[in-house]
C-alpha cells in the first residue's frame, strides 16, 4: 500500500486499532509542536515506510494537546499539500480521522464557540484543498454543520473555475444540495456523461430526483438540440454528445424511473418517444411482416396514440409510407385518424370503405393453407378458469410417462414498468390442450383454490416421469414466478424437461435459412423450428394480442392451443427421424432424463455433432463461397452500433450510417464500395430491391450484438481466424496501427501531463479521481480491459527527451502481435500533446494508471485513425471465447473449409 493512498474509510484498512499495540501510548508526554511533529514524519514519508510511518503518526497524535487545532496549524504552516499530487499533510489528515474514530475523546460541543472557530479555519483551508483533503476535513471538523455561507461561496467559486466535479462532490459531502441550483450544478456533469455523480448528488432527495428526471426529459423533446446547452458551458471540454442522443437519454430516464420508483408522467417526452418506437414496431409487424392481426394492431395503437396530436401525425407518416392503400385506409378508419393530409389513393379507398355496410379484413389475414394447422378438434381445447373445472382433468395432466407441451402468454407491454404478468398457461397432452386462466386460478392470493392450483403445477413440474416440452422454458418459468409469488419456485422445481430451443441450436437443416437473419417476413424462433420440422411455420398474428381480455377471442384460443400442441408434434417428428436433423438415435431416451437443478435443466440432450453440410444453398444450387473476414465489407444502419463493434472486433470492414442519415445512403454506399447492407429497420424491402439479392440482410434486433454477429458471419459464410481479432479498431474502423514501446509510452504520457516541464517538487504524480471515472473512451466495453483495451494513466518518468520506440530486443506480446511498424520520434508532429504526422492526437488519457507497472507488458499499439491506445490483456481471450464457435482453428470450432451451420436464436 502506498502511503500516498488517501483512503479515509476505516473499513478500507484493517488497521483501525492503535498500530503501535502499546496500551500506554496515551501516557506519552503531551505538548509536542505540530510542525516539528510533521517534520519528524517527513523522512519516513520519503522512504514510503508505511507501517513505521503510521506507528509514529499515531504516537504523535496522542502527544498533541489538541489534535484538531494541531492539524490546522500543520496545514497553515506548510505548503506541500497545495499541489495536485499526494502529500504528507493529506495523509496525516486521513490518519487523524481514523485515529479519532478508534479513540473516542472529548470534542468541542456542537455549536460551541470553540468548534465554530475551528470550522471557520477549516473552511479557509478547504477553499485551497485538493480533493484528497476534502473528506477528512469534512469529517474531522463536522463541516456539514458549519456556517453554510463560506461553504456555498467556495462551491460557487469552484463551479465558476470550471471545476464542476469538485463542486458537486463537495456539495454532496456537505449536504448543501437544497441551497444550490440543481440545474446549474448538474448540467456540466451530464454533458460529460458523469450521470453517476449526479445520481449520488440527488440520492435520498426525492425532490431533486424528480428534477433530474424532468431535466433529462426536457432534452428528449422533439427538435431539441443538446449543442445549445453545451454552448452555455464553454469550460466543459469533453462533451459526450454521442451519449446525449434522445435514444440514450431515454434509456437513462427509464432506468432512473425504475430505480427511484417515480411516476412515468414526470417524463412525458420520453414516454412519447417510447410510444413512437412502439408504433414503428407495430407498423412493421402489421404492414411489413404481416404477423399481427388488424384487431390487435388497432387496439395497441389506439392505446399508444390516444389524443396525442403529434403521435397521430407520426402514425400517419408511418402508414402513408406503405404502398398498400387498402390496408392504410383500413387502419385510418379503425383508428378515426385525421384525413386532411392523406394521399389521394388512400382517401379514395377510405371513402369506399365508409360506403360499405360491412368491411372485411385485408386479404393477407386469411392464410390458413400457408401455416401449421392444429390437428385436434375445437372441442378438445379446454379453457379452465376455476379449480372445480381444472380438478376434473387433474389425473389426465399428471399421468406418468406422458409428454406434455407447455407455454405461457401475457399481454404485450410497450411502455415503462417491466414485463406484465402472465395471463395464460397452456398445457398440451396427446389429443387435448388445456388453457389455464392464471389470474382467475390464482386469486384471491392465499385462498384454498389458489393453493390447490399451485400444488398441481408443482406436481406437474417436479414429476420426472412426465417429459415437459418448452421453447425458452427457463424464461417462461421465471416470468411465471415473477407474476405470482405462489409459483416463485417453479423454475427450481422443474424435473424431466426438454427445452426445444436448445435442440433447435443443434439442428442442421439443408435449404433452410439461418434463424434470426432471414428476410423481413421470414419466420423465426419456434415458428421457424415448426417450419423446419413439420413443413409450415406458425401463424403468429395473435401473438401480440391482448391476453388479459376476457373472454378471449376464438382466434386467440386456437393460437394458444397451437403454440403448445406444436411442441408435441415437433418432438415426435424428431424422435421418429433424428438422422434427418443429425440428432442422436437415442434422442427419445435421453430426453426423458430428469434434471435435478437449473443448470442441468438448461443442458441440451445428448446430440450427435452436426455433419458437414452447406448452411445455405442459393437458387442455382451452388453453395455460398467462403469469404475472409478482412475482405468482408458491410454498411450498417445507426440502430446496429453494437453489431458494428462486434464485427469490427473480428476484422470485418464496417461502415455505420450516422443517426441522421437516410437509409438510401446505405444503398448508395453499398453500390459504390461493394458492401453488404445490414439493416434492422422498415426499409429492408426497398434496400434489397436497390442492391440485388444476397446484398441486403434484415438483422433480428431481439438478439444481442454477439448473437447478431455470429448469425451474420454464418449467413455469409465468413471465415474468421484468431489473427483477425482486433485487426481493426472498433471505434473508427481503421486497420493501421503503430507499435509503441513501454518506455516511449511513459515519456509521452508524462509529457502530456506535464506540458510545463519537469516537476520541481519531486512528488510522483498519481491518477486523480476524475481521470479514473472519465478515462473510458469506448461505448460498451467491460471496465477491466484486456487486449486492445484503451484506457488513463499518468507516470512520473523524468526527462523530456523522446527516444526511439523500438527497444533493443523486440518484446513479445503473447498471442497478439499484428504486423505493424514501431512508432518513432519522426512520426510525431508534436510531443505534448502527442500528435501523429497525419494530425491524429494520441488519446493518452485512456490508459489506466497501473498498466505501465505490469512487468509482462512490453509495448502498446495506437490507432492511426483516431489515436486510441491499446494493449494486450484478458480482453483478447474473452473475445476468442465468445466467438469460439465461428473462429477457424479454435478449439471446438468448425474445421477449416467447412461451412458453418445455421446460427441459433440465442446464446
Amino acid at each position: 500500500m502506498d502511503p500516498g493512498d488517501p483512503a479515509c474509510d476505516p473499513a478500507s484498512d484493517p488497521a483501525t486499532r492503535d498500530p503501535t499495540g502499546d496500551p500506554t501510548a496515551q501516557s506519552i508526554p503531551t505538548g509536542q509542536d505540530p510542525l516539528l511533529f510533521l517534520q519528524s514524519l517527513q523522512m519516513l514519508w520519503s522512504t514510503r515506510e508505511l507501517r513505521q510511518l503510521r506507528e509514529e503518526a499515531w504516537r504523535g497524535f496522542a502527544a498533541l494537546d489538541d489534535p484538531l487545532t494541531s492539524l490546522l496549524d500543520m496545514l497553515d504552516g506548510s505548503q506541500g499539500w497545495r499541489g495536485r499530487g499526494p502529500s504528507l499533510e493529506a495523509w496525516v489528515a486521513c490518519e487523524l480521522k481514523r485515529w479519532l474514530q478508534t479513540r473516542p475523546r472529548p470534542r468541542p460541543a456542537q455549536g460551541s464557540p470553540g468548534l465554530k472557530q475551528l470550522q471557520a479555519r477549516a473552511v479557509r483551508v478547504l477553499a485551497e484543498s485538493p480533493p484528497s483533503l476534502v473528506e477528512p476535513l469534512v469529517s474531522i471538523f463536522q463541516l456539514q454543520d458549519a456556517d453554510r455561507s463560506p461553504l456555498l461561496a467556495h462551491i460557487h467559486r469552484l463551479h465558476q473555475e470550471g471545476r464542476f466535479k469538485e463542486a458537486v462532490v463537495l456539495g454532496t459531502k456537505l449536504q448543501l444540495q437544497p441551497d444550490l441550483d440543481f440545474e446549474t450544478m448538474s448540467t456540466p456533469l451530464l454533458l460529460q456523461d458523469k450521470v453517476h455523480l449526479v445520481e449520488r448528488y440527488v440520492d435520498s432527495l426525492p425532490d431533486l430526483q424528480q428534477r433530474l428526471l424532468a431535466l433529462l426529459d426536457s432534452w428528449c423533446q422533439p427538435g431539441f438540440d443538446i449543442r445549445v446547452v453545451a454552448r452555455r458551458y464553454p469550460q466543459v471540454t469533453s462533451v459526450r454528445l454521442e451519449r446525449l442522443s434522445p435514444r440514450e437519454l431515454s434509456r437513462q430516464v427509464l432506468h432512473l424511473l425504475e430505480r427511484y420508483g417515480l411516476d412515468p408522467a414526470l417524463c412525458p417526452n420520453v414516454i412519447t418517444q417510447q410510444h413512437l418506437a412502439a408504433l414503428r414496431y407495430l407498423c412493421h409487424k402489421r404492414l411489413v411482416e404481416r404477423s399481427l392481426s388488424q384487431e390487435s394492431w388497432a387496439e395497441h395503437v389506439q392505446g399508444l396514440v390516444g389524443q396525442n396530436q403529434w403521435l397521430q401525425e407520426q402514425l400517419l407518416q408511418l402508414l402513408t409510407a406503405h404502398n398498400d392503400a387498402a390496408v392504410v385506409a383500413r387502419c385510418v378508419l379503425d383508428l378515426s385518424l385525421p384525413t386532411e393530409q392523406l394521399p389521394a389513393t388512400v382517401a379514395t379507398e377510405l371513402n369506399r370503405l365508409r360506403l360499405q355496410e360491412g368491411t372485411t379484413e385485408a386479404p393477407f389475414e386469411d392464410r390458413e393453407d400457408d401455416h401449421y394447422q392444429l390437428p385436434i378438434a375445437r372441442e378438445d381445447i379446454h379453457f379452465l378458469a376455476s379449480w372445480e373445472a381444472l380438478s376434473r382433468h387433474q389425473e389426465e395432466l399428471l399421468q406418468p410417462g406422458q409428454v406434455v407441451g407447455m407455454d405461457l402468454e401475457w399481454r404485450p407491454s410497450f411502455c415503462a414498468g417491466g414485463r406484465p404478468r402472465a395471463s395464460l398457461m397452456q398445457v398440451a397432452v396427446e389429443g387435448r390442450v388445456f388453457l389455464l386462466d392464471l389470474p382467475e386460478l390464482l386469486s384471491p392470493a392465499g385462498g384454498p383454490a389458489p393453493r390447490a392450483f399451485s400444488r398441481l403445477v408443482s406436481q406437474l413440474l417436479s414429476e420426472p416421469s412426465v417429459t415437459k416440452l418448452g421453447y425458452g422454458m427457463a424464461g417462461d418459468l421465471r416470468s411465471l414466478g415473477a407474476s405470482y409469488p405462489a409459483l416463485a419456485h417453479a423454475e427450481k422445481q422443474l424435473r424431466g424437461s426438454l427445452d426445444l430451443l436448445q435442440v433447435h441450436k443443434q439442428m442442421r437443416v439443408v435449404d433452410m435459412p439461418a434463424p434470426g437473419v432471414d428476410g423481413a417476413r421470414g419466420p423465426r424462433g419456434l415458428s421457424l423450428l415448426v417450419q423446419q420440422v413439420l413443413g409450415k411455420p406458425l401463424d403468429k398474428t395473435q401473438q401480440l394480442s391482448n391476453w388479459d381480455r376476457r373472454p378471449l377471442g376464438e382466434g386467440q384460443l386456437v393460437y394458444a392451443a397451437t403454440d403448445a400442441y406444436c411442441l408435441l408434434e415437433v418432438y415426435w417428428a424428431l424422435c421418429r427421424e433424428p438422422a434427418r436433423f443429425h440428432l442422436s438415435g437415442d434422442l427419445a431416451r435421453s430426453l426423458r432424463l430428469g434434471r435435478s437443478d437449473r443448470s442441468r435443466m438448461q443442458e441440451p440432450p445428448r446430440l450427435q455433432k452436426a455433419l458437414a453440410s452447406p448452411r445455405q444453398v442459393p437458387a442455382e444450387g451452388v453453395a455460398i463461397p467462403e469469404v475472409r473476414a478482412r475482405a468482408f465489407r458491410v454498411v450498417c444502419d445507426s440502430m446496429l452500433q453494437g453489431l458494428a463493434r462486434s464485427l469490427r472486433c473480428l476484422g470485418v470492414d464496417v461502415l455505420v450510417l450516422g443517426a441522421g442519415e437516410d437509409h438510401r445512403r446505405a444503398a448508395e454506399v453499398a453500390r459504390q464500395e461493394g458492401r453488404v447492407i445490414l439493416t434492422s429497420g422498415l426499409p429492408y424491402q426497398k434496400l434489397r430491391a436497390q442492391v440485388g439479392a444476397g446484398r441486403c440482410l434484415s438483422v433480428d434486433c431481439s438478439l444481442r450484438a454477439r448473437q447478431q454477429a455470429k448469425a451474420v458471419l454464418r449467413h455469409f459464410n465468413v471465415r474468421v481466424t484468431p489473427a483477425d481479432i482486433f485487426s481493426r479498431c472498433q471505434a473508427c474502423n481503421c486497420d493501421q496501427y503503430l507499435k509503441v514501446s513501454k518506455d516511449m509510452m511513459k515519456q509521452l504520457v508524462w509529457l502530456g501531463s506535464h506540458p510545463e516541464g519537469p516537476s520541481s517538487t519531486g512528488d510522483k504524480t498519481t491518477q486523480n479521481e476524475d481521470e479514473r471515472e472519465t478515462g473510458e473512451p469506448w461505448d460498451h466495453p467491460p471496465r477491466t480491459h484486456g487486449a486492445l483495451a484503451p484506457g488513463p494513466m499518468q507516470d512520473g518518468t523524468e526527462g523530456t527527451t523522446l527516444k526511439g520506440s523500438a527497444p533493443e530486443e523486440a518484446p513479445g506480446c503473447g498471442t497478439y502481435d499484428p504486423p505493424c511498424r514501431w512508432l518513432e520520434e519522426a512520426d510525431l508532429r508534436s510531443r505534448a500533446p502527442a500528435t501523429l504526422g497525419n494530425g491524429t492526437r494520441l488519446q493518452l488519457a485512456g490508459v489506466p494508471a497501473g498498466v505501465l507497472q505490469r512487468r509482462a507488458l512490453r509495448h502498446f499499439y495506437c490507432c492511426t485513425g483516431c489515436g486510441k491506445v491499446f494493449w494486450e490483456g484478458s480482453h483478447l481471450g474473452r473475445v476468442a471465447a465468445h466467438f469460439q464457435e465461428v473462429l477457424e482453428g479454435a478449439p471446438g470450432s468448425r474445421e477449416p473449409g467447412q461451412a458453418p451451420g445455421p446460427a441459433g436464436s440465442s446464446d
